[in-house]
């Protein structure tokens, strides 16, 4: 496996035998699928960063003979679109990772939660899921997936809201415990995973976990697929290899004024300038589910800020105080301090505000607005104030 280095797609959409993957996957046991992932030190590709084999292995413990395997493929993140194109071009690496998936905890069940805006890419998929089907019928392994369409809501992307819009209900994040891993969509093991998390797993079964290993840092294994926009000369879609500084992919695709980097999206963290050389893109500095938003200095980190908290307070499913009233406390907060109806000093009591909802809050929206809040009110100060 070879690392193709700063800004060159790699394994992601490197082409490969499916048939030849799963027929070496399902000759293996579900312990020996489960060690492998557990010995790549992957993490899911979605943000959060879980271990992988972790998440498998609780599911392969429960009793329960029905279990899913469930693809989000929501991708409602700003600045995300990395998981369109892996679907565009390697959709049949994601049915496969998703059969791994299925081997390895016991499920013979898999649906891809496909974000609405992506309909258009469905008559192509469901074509190459057919063969799939068929090559699964070959092996003999009884495994199917299905499709289930989004309706555009940002916090379906949560899994348990995400489970919840599968059946058929309201998008609403469940309380916790209990774990998708002991009780997922429709009560039964479910073990849900990212687009890209799933074709890493297929990767790793065809090089093996130490060649999976030997990409990233300790803490940070492996590739990442990024979604660069903003201020950049070269926009779209890269795979590089995780534990890089913001620096070193600044003087990569930056347009030689750039102040800031939103890593990760709106729920991610800003990085100012003064920073980028001591910050890792990765689970030991900035994890990020892939978006990767540069900003020169003709941007108002002001209407950056604005513009987050109104696309925050807009997708709240207000089932929660904290982030309901919290996010449009935040927003009236930033627009009377620009404005200069309250003192400057009034954005330290809307950090501590954003740091209560962080523990408050009943899902990942509402905890994670705080990342991109105080990062930019932290460093970019003097352009919110009045």
């Amino acid at each position: 496996m070879e690392n193709k280095g700063l800004n060159k797609v790699g394994l992601i959409f490197e082409k490969i035998n499916q048939k030849e993957v799963l027929t070496k996957a399902f000759n293996m046991s579900s312990n020996e699928i489960i060690q492998d992932i557990l010995d790549s030190g992957l993490k899911g590709r979605g943000g959060a960063g879980f271990p992988t084999g972790l998440k498998w292995k609780y599911t392969a413990a429960e009793k329960e003979p029905e279990k899913y395997i469930v693809c989000n493929a929501d991708e409602g993140e700003p600045g995300t679109f990395k998981d369109r194109e892996i679907l565009d071009k390697v959709a049949y690496k994601v049915y496969g990772g998703m059969a791994i998936a299925g081997k390895a905890v016991g499920a013979k069940n898999g649906i891809v939660y496909l974000r609405g805006e992506y309909r258009f890419l469905l008559p192509q998929l469901m074509k190459e899921l057919e063969s799939f089907h068929n090559i699964i019928e070959e092996i003999g392994f009884d495994f199917k997936i299905r499709y289930c369409l989004g309706s555009g809501a940002y916090i379906c992307g949560e899994e348990s809201a995400l489970f919840e819009s599968i059946q058929g209900d309201r998008g609403e994040p469940r309380n916790k415990p209990p774990y998708p891993t002991t009780s997922g969509v429709f009560g039964k093991p479910t073990s849900i995973n990212n687009v890209e998390t799933l074709v890493s797993t297929m990767m790793i079964i065809l090089h093996g976990p130490g060649s999976y290993s030997q990409l990233g840092t300790k803490d940070s294994r492996g590739s990442k697929v990024f979604s660069v926009s903003g201020d950049t000369p070269t926009p779209g879609i890269f795979e590089l290899e995780l534990g890089m500084s913001v620096q070193e992919f600044v003087n990569e695709f930056g347009d030689g004024d750039t102040k800031a980097v939103q890593v990760g999206g709106a729920s991610g963290f800003c990085v100012p300038r003064k920073k980028f050389q001591n910050t890792i893109i990765g689970f030991e500095g900035v994890p990020t589910g892939g978006s990767m938003k540069l900003f020169n200095s003709s941007r108002s980190m002001y209407n950056v800020l604005h513009n987050y908290l109104d696309f925050f307070a807009e997708e709240s499913c207000g089932q929660c105080t904290p982030c309901r009233v919290g996010c449009q406390q935040l927003l009236k907060g930033v627009e009377k301090v620009k404005k200069g109806e309250v003192k400057s000093n009034y954005l330290n009591e809307l950090v501590k505000l954003a740091d209560t909802m962080k523990i408050a809050s009943k899902c990942g929206l509402g905890q994670s607005v705080g990342n991109a809040f105080r990062t930019i009110v932290e460093n970019f100060r003097e352009e919110i104030i009045y």
